[in-house]
């Protein structure tokens, strides 16, 4: 099962950009789909966006669409999540997760997970 590690989260103002990272170790990272996904604060864990094995195929939430990017190098074993136009509502903490498919949004499709990184956007 690989292991993963989210890094990249921080305090930023509204409409400031930020890319996350998430490092996979102790598996084949190519043999996974990925994803992103997110928590904040009294809500449930959603759904962000999720790429398939080689990267070719992605999939977002409509509310991120057009402005967060995820991709993945599997040279580096690591994936990626460009967020550009923050808004606070984008706040959370955010997780990746590997599975077997990118064609899901369900969380319990995935079952290896990160533990979180913070992102915070003031107004």
């Amino acid at each position: 099962q690989v292991q993963l590690r989210e890094s990249g989260g921080g305090l930023v103002q509204t409409g400031d950009s930020l890319t996350l990272s998430c490092a996979a170790s102790g598996g084949t990272f190519s043999n996974h789909a990925m994803a992103w996904f997110r928590r904040a604060p009294g809500k449930e864990r959603e759904f962000v966006a999720s790429i398939n094995r080689n990267g070719g195929t992605t999939y977002y939430t409509r509310s991120v669409k057009g402005r967060f990017t995820i991709s993945r190098d599997n040279a580096k074993n690591t994936l990626y999540l460009q967020m550009r136009y923050l808004y606070p509502e984008d706040a959370a903490i955010y997780y990746c997760a590997a599975g077997r498919s990118a064609t899901t949004m369900n969380p319990g499709a995935f079952n290896s997970w990160g533990q979180g990184t913070q992102v915070t956007v003031s107004s």
